[in-house]
């Protein structure tokens, strides 16, 4: 048993955790990255095989809002789906308390037993958990199905998240054109350098470097532009 100074009843509470299960960082990071990569990729597919630059931009246009409602429209669904499908699952549970509890409490004992409680704390606390009827489905939940029935996440904050996440990242490939560039040179430059960018934040979620995750996502940016422009360059070449 660790001691704690002098004078101290408690131990002191050293750090802070991320919110891990909020539901919004997978959109934002998907979106963004989507977003970018995608329109990029468009701008410079469309580039290669058409002569003027108002269609490259209308084909930019057009790519950032059609993705970013298609985006949005997947992540709500997406997670609209997973939201009910998770309380589907607790109200099978609550009816399973409701009909056996000892059979239920039982279940919850060797949950415990299973990561090592004896099998008397086991029991003790599977039954002190189980008087309270608001509380014990919820240690259900969380024990047997995995999940926080206090956290579910939100499909419109996924939804919402991730439009204007792909909104921000698709913007960036026509950025050259909306200040009066005509060249695609411009419009890759500027996508890489923003692809680095975005990896390397996203390290400060994971427990990669800025320099692993940036150069990373620099180079499925690339690939993806480049494969794209071929296609484009074969594609004008043929109508």
């Amino acid at each position: 048993m660790t001691s704690l100074p002098a004078g101290r009843t408690t131990p002191e509470h050293h750090h802070d955790h991320r919110d891990v299960t909020g539901g919004w960082l997978r959109p934002a990071v998907f979106g963004v990255m989507d977003g970018l990569v995608s329109n990029t990729a468009l701008i410079v597919g469309v580039a290669a095989g058409a002569d003027d630059s108002k269609t490259v931009v209308l084909a930019g246009i057009a790519g950032l809002a059609a993705g970013a409602f298609s985006m949005a429209t997947g992540e709500y669904v997406s997670v609209a789906s997973q939201t009910e499908l998770a309380r589907a699952e607790i109200e099978v549970e609550k009816a399973e308390i409701s009909r056996v509890p000892d059979a239920e409490q039982a279940e919850l004992a060797a949950i415990y037993r299973s990561r090592g409680v004896d099998e008397v704390t086991a029991a003790e606390v599977a039954r002190q958990l189980s008087l309270d009827p608001e509380q014990v489905w919820r240690v259900h939940a969380r024990e047997e199905l995995g999940i926080d029935p206090d956290d579910l996440p939100s499909p419109w904050l996924a939804a919402g998240t991730s439009f204007l996440a792909f909104v921000v990242g698709a913007f960036v490939p026509l950025l050259p054109f909306v200040l009066g560039g005509t060249g695609l040179l411009p419009v890759v430059l500027l996508a890489l350098v923003a692809s680095f960018v975005a990896g390397a934040v996203v390290s400060r979620f994971t427990d990669r470097s800025a320099v692993y995750s940036g150069t990373r996502q620099l180079l499925l940016s690339g690939a993806a532009a480049a494969l794209t422009y071929g296609v484009g360059s074969l594609a004008g070449a043929s109508v």
